[in-house]
């Protein structure tokens, strides 16, 4: 049974051990905190939390470090999320209010989130799959060039430039954009790919030689409303590996191989559960079916006015800061989802 005092004996070390990347002995660890008893019975702390596997010693003779275990203790019981000053919280209003459009807020997202963490960032892009259809806009370039913009509820902007056969007479570019959105708005992305091709759309082309542009603006918006519907990931930061590729028993490029397969992180993402925090901690050992077994993901979910739509993150190894990387991700999601409001 593990006493209080033996938690937080667990809890220094993996502080401790974080910061200098050194081994925690008895003697710093009554040097260094205030425990109020001798290093003897920090030693049976230590004991006691070695035989739980929540610590273990890397070298005969050494001081600890905390194992996955132990490290899952910590996150689930320890791990205090420290408030990001006001600084950094100014710093992400003002870095991310400045983006224009949904692919540049998320560019914007990891960067930052690299830079307050210092580990590989990830933000996924919104489930396009769950996202439904705001607009439908039609925009006249040319005599036979023409924009086709798809707008989602999630803040996304798909845009096609459509080269015509032949020019589109303005009272049937009207019909045609209104019998569009009376066909898909409010629907999802599968059920406004099937309406358009179930929308009957003869009485919009007007004269029989106009039908072929109709038809092609429409197989058009298929297409967009298809290439959306994949999810796909943003990341930074991949140099911040390297720096810490001493934190790694063997070469660190399986890892980096790993995060490039961004179908097993997306599966990895998936399959996380949500704490008390509104963050999703996946440490070491369980991480080993998707390749990382050294390396700890954490994430949290971001959302608009549709609800839950993707998660950002990071990524690094096990010897990390959580409880300054939970708050960051946590502080960055939650303004990612305002924004998006």
């Amino acid at each position: 049974m593990v006493s209080d005092r033996s938690l937080e004996v667990l809890r220094v070390i993996v502080q401790d051990y974080v910061a200098s990347r050194e081994p925690v002995g008895s003697k710093s660890i009554v040097d260094r905190h205030s425990f109020g008893v001798s290093a003897a019975t920090i030693r049976n702390d230590m004991a006691i939390l070695e035989e739980e596997e929540l610590i273990a010693a890397p070298h005969t003779s050494s001081g600890r470090i905390p194992t996955d275990k132990g490290y899952r203790v910590f996150v689930d019981h320890l791990a205090d999320l420290r408030p990001l000053s006001a600084a950094q919280r100014q710093a992400i209003e003002t870095f991310l209010g400045q983006s224009a459009d949904l692919d540049e807020v998320l560019s914007r997202s990891v960067r930052l989130l690299s830079q307050l963490t210092h580990q590989v960032a990830l933000v996924q892009y919104p489930s396009l799959s769950r996202a439904r259809v705001r607009h439908i806009e039609l925009v006249p370039l040319s005599d036979t060039r023409l924009l086709s913009v798809l707008i989602t509820d999630a803040g996304r902007v798909e845009q096609r430039v459509i080269e015509l056969p032949r020019p589109l007479e303005e009272p049937v570019l009207v019909d045609l954009r209104a019998r569009l959105n009376a066909a898909v708005i409010g629907l999802s992305m599968t059920e406004a790919a099937a309406a358009l091709v179930a929308t009957d759309l003869a009485g919009a082309s007007g004269p029989a030689p106009q039908q072929e542009a109709v038809d092609l603006i429409r197989d058009t918006l298929r297409d967009q409303i298809g290439a959306n519907r994949q999810d796909r990931l943003v990341m930074a930061g991949a140099a911040n590996l390297v720096r810490t590729e001493e934190d790694f028993t063997g070469s660190i490029y399986p890892v980096l191989e790993a995060i490039e397969e961004q179908v097993v992180l997306l599966r990895l993402f998936g399959e996380m559960a949500t704490d008390q925090h509104g963050v999703s901690v996946s440490i070491g050992r369980e991480n080993a079916p998707f390749g990382l077994a050294e390396t700890s993901v954490l994430t949290s979910g971001y959302s608009s006015q549709g609800g839950d739509l993707a998660r950002l993150g990071v990524l690094g190894p096990t010897r990390m800061d959580y409880s300054n990387n939970m708050a960051a991700v946590r502080a960055v999601a939650r303004y990612l989802s305002r924004l998006l409001e």
